[in-house]
């Protein structure tokens, strides 16, 4: 089976361009007639290996270096390691970048609260305010 470059594109809707941009990267290599390239059925599953990769952050080399492992007896042990190593360090950088939002999230979560509080101390009027001070004064005994 062989597809076009806009059935590709189509499918896994990405534009025309970036299929020729992962060709010119060397990560995907149509067959060729004329100026039409024709997608085989491995370039599709690249393609989709390609895809996957960059959606957790990876990068065009990291998933080359991935490919060029690759053996096609399957013997796919040094391949699957390189992938395993590579997607530590990936997941180790996003557990990261999440705990530094989870701070940032926490950091504004009470800036908030505060300003809050601050605009709430505002709209009081002296009358309210000397309400509140009696509510909340000590019991004199």
């Amino acid at each position: 089976m062989t597809y076009s470059i806009t059935e590709l594109a189509n499918e896994f809707e990405i534009t025309p361009r970036a299929l020729r941009f992962y060709e010119e990267k060397g990560l995907l290599t149509p067959a060729r007639d004329g100026q039409t390239r024709i997608y085989s059925h491995k370039d599709r599953a690249r393609l989709q290996l390609i895809l996957s990769g960059r959606s957790v952050g990876l990068t065009l080399r990291e998933i080359g270096d991935i490919f060029d492992l690759y053996q096609a007896d399957g013997d796919c042990e040094e391949q699957y390691k390189l992938a395993i190593s590579l997607f530590r360090r990936r997941m180790k950088v996003v557990q990261e970048q999440r705990a530094m939002v989870d701070r940032q999230i926490e950091r504004l979560h009470d800036i908030c609260s505060d300003l809050e509080q601050k605009l709430e101390a505002t709209h009081e009027t002296p009358a309210r305010r000397a309400a509140n001070n009696e509510v909340h004064a000590p019991a004199m005994s």
